[in-house]
């Protein structure tokens, strides 16, 4: 675990540049210290079998001053989840797992696929990906 001092190095603002390697998306993402798990948009998700494992194939179609992406990705599923959002509706999710850059650090974290057209960002980075790695300053854009 790291001190509180080593975290100090990482300070993540209210918005914050995301790379996902393994998926080949770069995106501006929200920081949401609301949310357990981080966030990202995909439509047409797809299930499929690779050497026996569950994945899915998704599109990550955004296109706001934020963001503009257009991927089609395939990632291993790590579990299907029940999440609730912040309006309180409940859905079921597909939770993957892949690689996340972003604050100076790089990490292997867990990513819930939602519809997130609506939304000013494309992503969210939660709780459970800040948790020992960063201290958020919202006050920093």
């Amino acid at each position: 675990m790291r001190t509180r001092k080593q975290m100090t190095d990482h300070v993540l603002g209210f918005i914050e540049a995301v790379e996902l390697p393994d998926l080949g998306i770069g995106c501006d993402a929200k920081v949401d210290t609301g949310a357990a798990t981080s966030s990202l948009h995909a439509d047409h998700i797809e299930e499929f079998r690779r050497d026996g494992e569950l994945w899915v194939r998704f599109h990550v179609k955004f296109n706001k001053q934020s963001a503009r992406i257009d991927q089609t990705c395939e990632a291993p599923v790590v579990e299907q989840r029940v999440i609730t959002s912040s309006n309180g509706h409940s859905s079921q999710r597909y939770i993957i797992g892949t690689e996340m850059n972003v604050g100076g650090l790089s990490f292997k974290t867990e990513i819930s696929l939602s519809h997130r057209g609506s939304m000013k960002y494309p992503m969210l980075i939660g709780r459970k990906a800040i948790k020992g790695r960063f201290l958020v300053d919202v006050s920093r854009g």
